[in-house]
């Protein structure tokens, strides 16, 4: 079977009425690792959430598909139903909501489970949810890949984790979705080096699990040495100024991104 691809198309984006992205060609398959690099307010934020579907990002120009479906005009959840995943740099809390609750339901969506009429002893009684056992087997088998204790489950989304549990949580959440490319938005900021090896692990062994297709949005080095980048891209100024292999991370790191910003002013 070929592998699944996903295609950024000439994408421009408006933002409160300014033009943020200015025509981002990209195409990422499965398998892959691309290192989408730059320096802030170059828009690299912007392009995660749009590919994910922000309503707040307005699409005026060009296209996003996966395996030449046209992403625009589907809800996020129809966007994570077709395989893909956002790993945000800010995830944001949900009081009242553990997550335990939260990964047991967005993983029964997205396996489809709101969709089948399932009955039996309880009749229709949570018909839309994974079975328990099923669930919490999975999910305890990745609670110890990423060494996060189950009483962590309890806890309300996001609602007082450090940057080092949020994005472990991200990753967990990654690992019970099972995307086909996940977008990974400065997953290494907020996090020591204990946990960046933990996280970058976990997310080398699910690429290589699922085959899954890797943009990983980074200003640093440091996680590329743990998740290593078949291709990096410098963004600047709303779309990818110079595309390589993994040796630009090297010319980067020697020369910061004044280079760029006087060539690209040239």
């Amino acid at each position: 079977m070929e592998p699944a691809t996903l295609e950024i198309r000439d994408l421009h984006v408006n933002v409160e009425g300014k033009e943020i992205l200015k025509g981002v060609n990209l195409v990422v398959k499965q398998g892959e690792t691309h290192a989408l690099m730059g320096p802030n307010g170059s828009g690299k934020s912007t392009l995660a959430y749009t590919l994910m579907g922000h309503p707040h990002y307005q699409v005026t120009q060009g296209d996003v598909l996966i395996n030449g479906e046209s992403l625009l005009t589907l809800s996020p959840d129809a966007r994570a139903r077709r395989g893909l995943f956002l790993a945000m740099q800010y995830p944001i809390s949900v009081p009242g909501v553990t997550l335990h609750s939260f990964l047991h339901a967005a993983t029964s969506a997205m396996r489809g489970y709101g969709d089948k009429a399932q009955t039996g002893a309880r009749g229709r009684l949570n018909a839309h949810l994974i079975p328990m056992r099923e669930f919490r087997k999975e999910l305890n088998e990745n609670l110890d890949r990423l060494k996060m204790e189950p009483p962590f489950l309890q806890r309300y989304l996001n609602e007082g984790f450090s940057g080092g549990e949020k994005k472990r949580a991200e990753v967990l959440q990654m690992a019970l979705l099972k995307p086909k490319f996940a977008i990974l938005d400065e997953t290494d900021s907020g996090l020591d080096i204990d946990a960046i090896r933990i996280v970058s692990e976990n997310i080398n062994r699910l690429q290589q699990d699922l085959n899954m297709g890797i943009l990983m949005i980074t200003h640093y080095q440091r996680l590329l040495n743990y998740i290593y980048p078949q291709f990096v891209h410098i963004f600047y100024g709303g779309r990818i100024f110079q595309s390589g292999d993994a040796s630009l991370v090297d010319v980067l790191e020697e020369k910061g991104y004044d280079w760029v910003k006087e060539l690209a002013t040239d």
